[in-house]
């Protein structure tokens, strides 16, 4: 008779089942585990030491840190930052310290989602980490240098996982037919769907396959081609994380397509932001930032086409209005470029940061009042509009000793050529007028001027 109460264990997932039992089966990560390589060579001389796994999800970092275990016939302990806290640190470490003095076996204590722990949680791990009581082996999707203290960080080494290749994920849905789904007949479109839809993520892909299993099952289906494909996976997104790095490396990639003036490159970018969940607005802003930093007085029509885009999504909503963010990345792509006026901001930043409070000269103060007028403000000032061609030639704007930065050295590239050959030739004229020498001596103005702005 069978007990209705007796306990039963669920049935492991295909990820789980499918989990490589040796180095050799692990696959991916050839740059860390082919011959010669660093986490290699780590394995075979049977020495452990404490790192950070960094990569995107589904990499093999649960594997390689329970391989190590084995390897190094040592304890494996797992903590998860998401569920765990100092209580359960403490708990970890104390167990590490029983099975040392009761058996001799090393622990290998491995974090999951390390950045998710606080300073206070983090520091918890360092005196036991230098006493060499556990191998810290913390495992991230974030970018270490931010997220892991930096004393945690100096005593463990880092290596950086890399996304599944496509052949490599053919390799692993290949594994799996064979090995846990070879009752099921998959068409070329379905396997490289699947393979396209796991986006790196091998977890991903074999979580996918067991639903195609269960699906097939429930309909009695042995063949699976890409409708069967579509119909049971309704929505899968892309791999992104907003505020994460696959957030911050795909802004980065728009910023550098924009900036290389690739309009391509700039619409793949943003429509891969878009589609992985970016806030469209967000989006825009950046692309404000693009034309302001990259482009500047070079097209001035780009910052207001930017500006334009991100009124027209908030008038549209999506999808209309992606489409004025796609024009607008295009834009600013093809673009004449120039950071001539973003290197003058900073250029006068850093210089008003270290100079000192210099006074502003007499001739430019403002003199609203007769005591100021007395005293001498604006009384050598020169009306530009009353110059020939409308400019002052040999007039100081800059404090008094001050020489010359030259803050803003306009490029050759679209209006800025042509300001650049305006600048030429006022500064042809500010040398014929002496400024070089000394400041060009005026009639005191008028009256009525005193104190014009």
């Amino acid at each position: 008779m069978n007990d209705l109460f007796a306990k039963r264990e669920p049935a492991a997932p295909l990820a789980e089942k499918l989990r490589p039992r040796t180095l050799d089966e692990v696959v991916g990560q050839t740059h860390l585990l082919g011959p010669g390589k660093p986490l290699r060579l780590a394995f075979e001389s049977r020495k452990p030491h404490s790192m950070i796994l960094w990569g995107p999800p589904g990499v093999g970092k649960t594997t390689l840190a329970r391989l190590m275990a084995e390897a190094f016939d040592a304890e494996f302990t797992a903590l998860s930052a998401v569920f765990s806290g100092v209580k359960d640190i403490r708990e970890a470490l104390n167990r590490a310290q029983l099975e040392l003095q009761q058996s001799g076996r090393h622990t290998i204590l491995f974090v999951d989602e390390v950045h998710r722990f606080n300073k206070a949680q983090q520091d918890a791990f360092l005196p036991f980490v230098e006493q060499g009581l556990v191998t810290f082996i913390g495992a991230t999707t974030e970018n270490p240098s931010f997220e892991v203290n930096s004393a945690l960080l100096s005593r463990a080494a880092v290596y950086v996982l890399q996304p599944l290749s496509d052949a490599e994920l053919e390799l692993l849905f290949e594994r799996a037919r064979k090995d846990a789904l070879s009752e099921l007949s998959f068409s070329g479109d379905a396997q490289k769907l699947l393979i396209g839809y796991a986006d790196g993520d091998a977890r991903r892909l074999l979580n996918m396959l067991e639903q195609m299993a269960t699906a097939a099952e429930s309909s009695n289906h042995s063949d699976i081609d890409a409708d069967f494909v579509k119909n049971t996976i309704a929505q899968t997104l892309r791999r992104f994380d907003k505020g994460g790095d696959a957030f911050y490396d795909q802004i980065s990639a728009l910023h550098k397509s924009v900036r290389g003036s690739s309009p391509d490159g700039a619409l793949y970018w943003l429509v891969r932001m878009l589609d992985g969940g970016a806030d469209p607005l967000y989006v825009g802003r950046r692309l404000v930032r693009m034309a302001i930093e990259d482009i500047g007085l070079a097209d001035p029509r780009a910052l207001r086409f930017a500006l334009d885009a991100c009124e027209t999504y908030e008038r549209l909503g999506s999808p209309e209005g992606e489409l004025a963010l796609a024009e607008a990345a295009l834009y600013l792509a093809v673009a004449p470029k120039s950071n001539a006026g973003y290197n003058a901001y900073n250029r006068a930043r850093e210089l008003v940061r270290k100079d000192t409070s210099r006074p502003v000269p007499e001739h430019l103060r403002n003199a609203p009042t007769r005591l100021m007028q007395q005293l001498g403000y604006g009384r050598e000032y020169r009306y530009a509009h009353d110059e020939p061609g409308g400019y002052a030639a040999g007039e100081r704007y800059l404090p008094e000793g001050m020489r010359d930065p030259k803050f803003y050295e306009p490029t050759p590239r679209g209006l800025e050529g042509k300001i650049s050959e305006r600048l030429k030739e006022l500064r042809h004229l500010d040398a014929e007028a002496g400024s070089d020498t000394e400041k060009v001596a005026s009639p005191p103005i008028p009256t009525q001027r005193r104190g014009r702005e």
